[in-house]
């Protein structure tokens, strides 16, 4: 049985990715992101026209990728804060250590502020539309009091984005946890949730055993 040919758009968008594990976006050319996928450079040209728009994409991808993640973790989640404490892991991920694991993290520790307002685009508009959701659902099981969860919704998933603009690697591990603290805090208050309600957050980073 003959197996398919793997997608030509799929193979640039990995090699892209792998890329820019290890290199800042400006300093990756076309000719170097054909060489990683093994196809030419004018096939590069012919899927997209410019290196922008495969990075464009390979964002959205990994976007897709946390909610997938999410959508995986809540089959047995029945709560609005069970499945809003999905989503968030999905997106921040269990482990800070290994960025190769979250290209998330990996492109918001890239010095570049056109890919920074990119990626905070993208997860308004990925994320905002499941938040929403899961704050109505908190509303009407009474677990969350509050009003304009659309609007809310977009304000809590752009902060999100602004924290992981910074958590870099060369941060200490307790200066992002006071962040994430702060954070959990915010959120607690806002939404006028149970105390503790999001203390998941700054707590993975001790149940992981990460190293900073």
């Amino acid at each position: 049985m003959k197996k398919d040919k793997p997608d030509k758009r799929e193979l640039i968008y990995d090699a892209l990715e792998e890329l820019m594990y290890t290199v800042p976006f400006k300093e990756i050319s076309v000719e170097s992101i054909a060489q990683k996928a093994g196809v030419g450079k004018g096939s590069v040209y012919y899927y997209f026209e410019s290196k922008d728009e495969i990075l464009d994409n390979v964002i959205e991808r990994s976007y897709r990728r946390a909610v997938r993640e999410y959508l995986d973790n809540i089959k047995y989640e029945q709560s609005a804060m069970g499945r809003i404490k999905q989503l968030f892991k999905s997106v921040i991920k269990k482990d800070f250590s290994n960025s190769r694991q979250n290209l998330i993290i990996t492109l918001h520790l890239h010095d570049d502020l056109i890919l920074h307002n990119k990626l905070k685009a993208v997860a308004v508009q990925e994320l905002s539309p499941i938040l929403t959701v899961l704050l109505e659902q908190g509303i009407e099981e009474g677990s969350i009091k509050m009003e304009y969860p659309k609007e809310s919704a977009e304000i809590i998933v752009t902060v999100l984005t602004v924290f992981l603009d910074n958590t870099s690697a060369s941060q200490e591990k307790t200066s992002i946890k006071k962040k994430l603290k702060i954070f959990a805090n915010v959120l607690e208050t806002c939404l006028k949730t149970q105390k503790g309600s999001f203390d998941f957050l700054f707590d993975t980073l001790d149940e992981h055993n990460t190293d900073l």
